[in-house]
């Protein structure tokens, strides 16, 4: 499985070509997914099936940050992109530090990108770029109440409660 860090764009995107030309069908997502959980796994499963090549477009920690505070990420981001590069379902992890992977989307120009169904076309910020590109835009079902917010928050209750 390969990892790029947020300023090895072009590395990724030239092993992307390289798939591309196998005529293999390039599947995206992106997310923080921190504090990996079978919500993610499922989610990632279900992206992988549009497919043939499963590309993690991943918030670093200073990209996290940004949208999430200060106290996140709880896992940093080189332990994160481990875990995901070694799910069977993941193909390749590319890190990024902007609040969205708009610029790395667009230089990727995937088959497919998925996203969780509490998105939707008019939503999802890359939307319209995406689509411009000829990019089919696919919302994964949600998993229950699999959350890395609902994790934190039992981790929480469980140490607080007398």
């Amino acid at each position: 499985m390969a990892i790029f860090e947020a300023h090895q764009h072009a590395q990724a995107l030239q092993a992307l070509t390289e798939v591309k030309a196998l005529g293999q069908r390039i599947v995206s997502t992106n997310g923080c997914f921190d504090l990996l959980h079978v919500g993610h796994v499922r989610y990632l499963q279900f992206a992988k099936a549009q497919g043939d090549y499963l590309v993690v477009a991943l918030n670093s920690d200073a990209s996290v940050q940004g949208l999430k505070g200060p106290s996140r990420p709880i896992v940093p981001q080189a332990d994160r992109a481990e875990l995901l590069a070694a799910l069977a379902c993941v193909d390749m992890v590319v890190l990024f530090d902007e609040e969205t992977p708009l610029a790395l989307l667009e230089a990727m120009a995937p088959t497919v990108h998925v996203k969780g169904a509490q998105y939707t076309a008019e939503t999802l910020p890359e939307a319209k770029a995406l689509q411009a590109l000829g990019t089919q835009l696919v919302f994964a079902p949600m998993v229950g109440q699999k959350s890395t917010t609902n994790v934190v928050q039992r981790i929480v209750a469980l140490h607080t409660t007398p």
